[in-house]
């Protein structure tokens, strides 16, 4: 297959899983899409490829827009997609970054196997479940005052060192050290600061979870060892965010944008893609926010991993440190950062927005921490909760390709709506409980259903794809033992 035809879209097949759209009357790029031919017509079944066309119409936009393997619809712009956009000349898109600002994954290594956890799994993943507050609404760890609130806003995981929640390890082994300079707590607003106040350190909701895992394949010998990985290991995977004050952030800055920039907004082809000029006063204080929320969303997990370590040492009567609970890495994959890329041949400055993409930096370059660098940057993709998840390592061509960038799980197949017509939730868990030993908890039957391992895309063909491209090379594939949910 040459092209590619869905609907009146049509894409050509410029290299190997490499689709391009050619730029069309409003289009200030063309767009680009990395996927094998199955991927692909999972991809065009939804509205992706009319949001990612969407994309290019936003000012200052760098060739090309691009969508990741695991592509699907989101608000406005396709979770998946990756854009860079000039920072003197172009725009900054709240809604091309999310409402779930800096929803990431963190992974924790154990000196454990799962023959030690056999006879536990039931005691282990409950203790998790009432430790660990999950769901849509209030509940968290901490629950300060707003001083409290402004302080993570404003230093990140030192305040989760400073207040005995971290050690220094934590933080050299999180992306960017946990910490955005360029945060601004007071352009948070006081409804947002009041939602995280009682949030801090929860799950939420939706695909957000906590997964105790086993390492079952290992694939590059070399970089697991620098990762401290090894075969039989169980791990700890964390997938949240900035919980309600991310999304307040969100919803505050793309009101404000629609009353200050409306003819921007007018401009644009759908009203979530809202932009502010960059070097306006409202694209400077969105910057500053979200940069807050960056910040808020790495101390939340950091309280979740507190409290995962809490229950490991009780459950096994060991210190954690004795258990080896070191985190391996934490990553961003909804996230909008300054960063300097070569494009056309010239270093430039541009906001790499990620929207469900995950930064994937090459062995040797300077933003990957000191302990990998020879390596490259870990890259965690999370699968379904009955297919496994991924550790990969930054690829090559990674800058060359997708600035920086690559999938950042397995792209759903369905909507949570359809997803809840299609499975009913104790069905899911009762059947991964006796199939798969995988023990699952939630806050709800629904919540399972929405999440049951059929409504996602396949994750080993996601990473398939990344590793031919160049742009992620699997390091480790893992297999649940535990999950809990909101």
């Amino acid at each position: 297959m040459t092209t590619f035809e869905a609907d009146d879209f049509t894409l050509e097949r410029t290299a190997p899983l490499t689709w391009k759209l050619e730029q069309e009357a409003g289009m200030n790029v063309p767009a680009r899409v990395y996927a094998s031919e199955t991927l692909l017509e999972e991809i065009a079944d939804d509205l992706s490829l009319e949001q990612l066309r969407n994309v290019t119409h936003l000012p200052g936009i760098y060739e090309p827009a691009i969508a990741m393997p695991d592509a699907h619809q989101g608000y406005g712009f396709p979770v998946g997609g990756v854009a860079a956009i000039d920072a003197e000349d172009g725009v900054i898109s709240p809604g091309s970054i999310g409402y779930d600002i800096n929803c990431g994954v963190r992974m924790l290594r154990t000196d454990l196997t799962p023959e030690d956890l056999n006879g536990k799994e039931e005691e282990l993943v409950d203790a998790l479940f009432d430790a660990i507050p999950s769901g849509l609404g209030a509940g968290g760890v901490v629950e300060g005052t707003t001083s409290t609130i402004e302080a993570v806003l404003d230093q990140g995981m030192k305040w989760a060192l400073d207040q005995g929640y971290a050690v220094e390890a934590d933080l050299d082994h999180c992306e960017d050290n946990g910490f955005r300079e360029e945060a601004d707590p007071r352009v948070v607003s006081s409804e947002a600061k009041d939602r995280g106040r009682k949030q801090l350190g929860s799950l939420g909701s939706g695909n957000h979870f906590l997964e105790v895992q086993r390492v079952e394949d290992i694939y590059d010998e070399s970089v697991a060892s620098a990762f401290g990985l090894s075969e039989d290991q169980v791990v700890v995977l964390i997938h949240c965010g900035s919980r309600g004050l991310g999304h307040q952030v969100c919803t505050d800055y793309l009101r404000k944008i629609e009353q200050e920039h409306a003819d921007l907004l007018e401009s644009l082809p759908d009203r979530e893609l809202a932009a502010a000029p960059a070097g306006s006063p409202l694209a400077e204080d969105y910057y500053g926010a979200m940069n807050a929320a960056i910040n808020f969303a790495w101390v939340n997990r950091q309280l979740i991993t507190y409290q995962t370590r809490r229950v490991f040492a009780d459950v096994f009567d060991r210190d954690w440190q004795d258990l080896g609970m070191e985190l391996l890495y934490d990553v961003a994959h909804n996230i909008g950062k300054k960063e300097t890329h070569e494009i056309d041949g010239v270093k430039r400055d541009v906001y790499v927005h990620r929207k469900g993409a995950t930064r994937a930096f090459p062995p040797g370059h300077p933003e990957v921490p000191e302990a990998y660098r020879a390596v490259g940057q870990p890259v965690i993709i999370p699968g379904s909760m009955g297919s496994g998840s991924y550790v990969l390592r930054g690829g090559e061509k990674s800058l060359e390709k997708s600035f920086g960038s690559t999938a950042h799980g397995a792209g759903r197949l369905m909507s949570r709506t359809q997803a809840k017509q299609e499975f009913w939730g104790e069905d899911v868990q009762d059947e991964l409980e006796a199939e798969e030993q995988i023990y699952v908890r939630a806050q709800s039957g629904a919540t399972i259903a929405e999440e049951a391992p059929g409504v996602y895309k396949d994750v080993d063909e996601v990473v398939r794809v990344s590793q031919e491209l160049g742009i992620g090379d699997p390091v480790v594939r893992t297999f649940p033992i535990l999950n809990i949910k909101g």
